[in-house]
């Protein structure tokens, strides 16, 4: 049993710490201590402290503590935690989707006999990782991703719930989409290239372009076409882009009645209730994974991952923080049962590689409900 922090107690990093507190002894952090105390009233083996990770100083010297870090917090503040967790000398797995390149930090990480999982949740995380096992198998010439989170009742307009904050969901509109085609990468925008898929228990879902790619742009420059496509309701993506085209996620500061207002600010304030999550409202969490390429036999094979995910009553976890919070549980635990130990940061693709590893993630979802279900064809 090993001694085990997790930096964040929102929705996913709750879900961690819970997972995690089956087999070890768990400590949670947050800033806000009315977050960590909801999470305690239901899980009293979980032990709880407050903690700014902004305070260095602190934060390197109460994880000095434990055998292993998770990081969760926000993404604005994901790198230079992760910067600290490192220079403490502390192994850890993170998950707070910062939009700097984890890479940076691989030679400081090497330094200081770290190793780092980051990216690891539902995609990025399980699609680098189907991704890494069959870069190994095959030469491959396709990877696409698509992935999106939905609210089980469509609401109009947007027929959407965040099980995160609006500006991170913004971000996802408002970054340029970065896709490798014919071995190049090239830039579109967001909210672009829309096309109609169908999904089995869902219905008909609309695809767009969003950056998703991260680490794998540099770990995998061999691939010749590589994407990834957000999933939504059919007309959300119309609506938001009336929205974006009108200026309502500029940052550039306006005059309202002589106050200095950042469109964003309001928009996310004003979204914030539309899109808020009910922590019992059931959603579900889609992906479909495609890899193209040449096999051991010369043949040029199709292979397809599909997975959907449901909310859970028994355990009122959401359906994203159960696929993204039990992949990076299961990176933990792999590591800690010394499957891998590599120094260095470590995107999902450079873990995944690994058979025993790939298999270990699959066993450890599929103990918690979450199948991802593969078909292959010869084309």
């Amino acid at each position: 049993m090993s001694n085990i922090i997790v930096l964040g107690g929102g929705m996913v990093g709750s879900a961690m710490a819970v997972d995690m507190a089956k087999n070890h002894n768990v400590t949670l952090t947050d800033l806000s201590q009315s977050v960590l105390d909801n999470v305690k009233q239901k899980h009293k083996s979980i032990t709880i402290q407050t903690l700014d990770v902004c305070n260095k100083v602190e934060l390197q010297r109460i994880i000095k503590q434990f055998d292993l870090v998770i990081n969760a917090v926000p993404g604005f503040l994901g790198f230079e935690t992760l910067r600290s967790i490192i220079e403490a000398e502390m192994n850890v797995i993170d998950i707070a989707f910062f939009p700097e390149n984890s890479l940076e930090l691989d030679a400081l990480a090497k330094e200081k006999n770290v190793t780092a999982i980051v990216d690891c949740g539902v995609a990025p995380g399980m699609d680098n990782v189907i991704l890494g096992y069959y870069n190994e198998k095959m030469k491959l010439s396709d990877f696409e991703c698509l992935v999106g989170g939905l609210p089980k009742a469509k609401k109009w307009p947007f027929c959407y719930k965040a099980p995160f904050s609006p500006i991170d969901v913004i971000e996802e509109y408002t970054r340029p989409a970065r896709y490798v085609e014919h071995g190049e990468e090239v830039v579109r925008e967001p909210l672009t290239d829309c096309e109609y898929v169908e999904f089995d228990k869902v219905g008909t879902l609309e695809s767009f372009n969003s950056d998703g790619l991260r680490s794998i742009i540099y770990t995998m420059p061999h691939i010749p076409n590589m994407k990834e496509k957000t999933l939504r309701y059919p007309g959300h993506v119309e609506y938001v882009r009336v929205l974006k085209e009108s200026g309502f996620f500029s940052e550039e500061k306006i005059d309202v009645k002589g106050m200095q207002v950042s469109p964003l600010d309001f928009t996310c304030k004003i979204l914030f209730n539309e899109w808020k999550l009910g922590e019992t409202e059931e959603e579900l969490t889609v992906m479909r994974v495609t890899l193209k390429g040449e096999n051991a036999n010369g043949q040029t094979e199709e292979i397809v991952y599909n997975m959907h995910d449901e909310y859970c009553k028994d355990t009122n976890t959401s359906s994203m923080a159960r696929t993204t919070g039990y992949t990076a549980t299961a990176a933990a635990n792999m590591f800690l049962d010394g499957l891998f130990s590599e120094k260095g940061v470590f995107p999902p693709e450079l873990v995944g590689k690994h058979e025993a590893c790939f298999n270990y993630f699959l066993k450890y979802l599929e103990e918690r409900n979450i199948h991802y279900i593969k078909s292959v064809r010869l084309i």
